[in-house]
């Protein structure tokens, strides 16, 4: 067992070598900036978060107390746009020659919403922080001299975002004149005939 246990040991020792080598620089990366890449690695993480809160959201409406089955529509919809958002930036990421580094995603900040209206209103809070993230990644594509970046997110990311969230505003008045929270039957109107509508189209 000796030679068997030194050799596992120097096996060891190698690969714990090998993990700590410097990863070696990207052939295609040109013009792509530590703070461009480093700002695409924080807001795909942002993105997962927004995903997985999304996910949170339409499941809690989707239980039988709640049973707002076109509000689940609705946030599973948004949550599968935000883990494809997050991989279109994870692509541009290889594309550009940079490194991903993957980060915690912080979880949702609740597991209760009450009605479909604070769900909504949760969603709108977390849509108005990715816009934030966005709007300063797009800046700094702007300030590094970066216009490949800043095409990309114009083309595939701003406009949409702006879009969701004049829709959710939308949606968060409507809710509010039917007297959501407060009349019971407002979600379920508003599931039914607003989302409900929404889906067959």
């Amino acid at each position: 067992m000796g030679p068997l246990r030194g050799s596992y040991r120097r096996l060891r020792g190698l690969a714990f070598s090998l993990a700590t080598l410097p990863t070696p620089p990207s052939q295609v990366r040109q013009n792509y900036h530590r703070d461009c890449e480093a700002a695409v690695n924080s807001h795909f993480t942002l993105e997962l978060h927004a995903s997985f809160v999304c996910l949170a959201l339409a499941f809690y409406l989707d239980r039988d107390d709640v049973a707002l089955k076109h509000f689940t529509r609705f946030f599973l919809h948004r949550s599968h746009e935000h883990s494809g958002r997050a991989q279109g930036l994870m692509g541009l990421q290889n594309q550009r020659g940079g490194r991903l580094h993957f980060q915690d995603i912080r979880k949702p900040d609740s597991d209760e919403w009450k009605s479909g209206l604070k769900a909504m209103k949760c969603a709108l809070f977390l849509e108005k922080l990715v816009n934030q993230s966005l709007l300063h990644l797009h800046q700094l594509a702007i300030d590094m001299s970066d216009p490949h970046l800043r095409h990309f997110l114009a083309t595939h990311y701003l406009r949409q975002q702006v879009a969701f969230i004049s829709e959710l505003e939308g949606h968060v008045t409507t809710l509010s004149m039917m007297g959501a929270p407060d009349v019971d039957l407002a979600g379920s109107l508003f599931d039914k005939l607003t989302l409900g509508d929404s889906d067959k189209n």
